[in-house]
């Protein structure tokens, strides 16, 4: 292989190469290689992951499930899906996602739709609110926890309308006794 300094030919950059020891275009054209889109919509299984030696400063939002093993800024949209701070992950943001697991290192609000998952390795600082929550023994976490409650349905007695059944259940306040009841 023979080396030349760098020059510039028709506005490519060679580096030690001469023009002739580059690949034309036509060399890189095979079946293998050739990029064909697809129709096919995102599924639900689909994930995408961050790497620990990528760093995202913004918003980010996505229809799938991510992971994050890098350090994001900003804040994570996924709606109904799937969110993993990984091991290696540094998350500094607002998380909206249907599930929530941290592993690693997240400061930040975090809404799920379901269930938040807090394991051994992680260092979480913020807020939770979700329907669900587990922390695994030896979590670091310094939290305000908001667990939404199931809408409750009262079952109401055929034929009667739920003012009525209201009315029926009222029981009287609780009323301690009073010092002068006690003594009779």
């Amino acid at each position: 292989m023979r080396t030349e300094p760098l020059s510039f030919l028709k506005g490519e950059i060679m580096l030690g190469k001469s023009k002739s020891d580059t690949p034309t275009t036509e060399e890189f054209k095979t079946e293998e290689t050739a990029i064909r889109p697809t129709n096919k919509p995102v599924s639900a299984s689909t994930r995408t992951l961050i790497g620990e030696h990528i760093s995202i400063n913004g918003d980010i939002r996505g229809e799938g499930d991510l992971i994050i093993e890098g350090s994001v800024k900003g804040s994570v949209i996924l709606e109904k899906y799937h969110l993993t701070v990984g091991p290696k992950g540094q998350v500094d943001a607002e998380i909206n996602a249907g599930n929530v697991t941290v592993s690693g290192r997240l400061t930040g609000n975090i809404t799920a739709l379901d269930k938040v998952a807090i394991t051994k390795d992680a260092d979480f600082n913020g807020v939770i609110k979700a329907k669900r929550i587990s922390i695994e023994d030896g979590a670091y976490l310094k939290a305000a926890i908001e667990l939404e409650r199931e809408s409750q349905i009262k079952a109401v007695p055929m034929g009667k309308s739920p003012k009525e059944t209201t009315s029926e259940f009222q029981k009287e306040p609780f009323r301690p006794p009073n010092e002068a009841e006690k003594g009779k």
